[in-house]
């Protein structure tokens, strides 16, 4: 039986905010399953996704997927985080969905992270890796952090705010 009661907790937060960590150490605390789009969508289709609308095909394909797993995990008493993108209106109406099918309470873990502290963590993360491995640039942070809408009062959601600046 899981230490805490059925609760569906998603991320919200821009690129290298650090909400993978944060949902790792939640799912951590909770008791929960945790599940990561990223290395979903790397294992589903490795060198598939090389551009932002495969991306949206792809990942709109694994949602539509584990919708049904989700809800059952939840209405079975397991808690759940999800570390899918919460980053706009239409994304975290999804988490809505999965909630209410499963008819249990949610929290939406907002990452609030300064874009120059974003941009310093993507260098970061960029260091390690392999000679030639991709990486994303201030440019391509700055070109997707355009449609990042944060959390809005009247959406309704339970908002844990995470406010880091350093």
């Amino acid at each position: 039986m899981p230490a805490h009661p059925a609760t569906l907790y998603f991320m919200c937060g821009k690129m290298a905010a650090g909400k993978s960590t944060h949902a790792k150490a939640l799912a951590q605390e909770m008791g929960a399953v945790l599940i990561v789009q990223d290395d979903l969508l790397a294992g589903l289709y490795p060198g598939e996704i090389l551009v932002i609308p495969d991306f949206v095909k792809y990942s709109a394909r694994l949602r539509e997927t584990l919708a049904p797993h989700i809800v059952a995990l939840l209405s079975h008493g397991v808690p759940v985080v999800l570390d899918f993108p919460g980053n706009t209106r239409s994304q975290r109406e999804w988490f809505r969905t999965l909630f209410e099918r499963a008819g249990v309470a949610h929290e939406l873990h907002y990452v609030d992270v300064p874009d120059d502290l974003c941009k310093q963590q993507l260098k970061q993360r960029s260091a390690d890796l392999p000679a030639g491995a991709p990486w994303t640039t201030d440019a391509e942070f700055d070109a997707i952090t355009v449609y990042f809408q944060p959390p809005a009062e009247d959406e309704g959601f339970t908002v844990v705010h995470h406010m880091r600046n350093v």
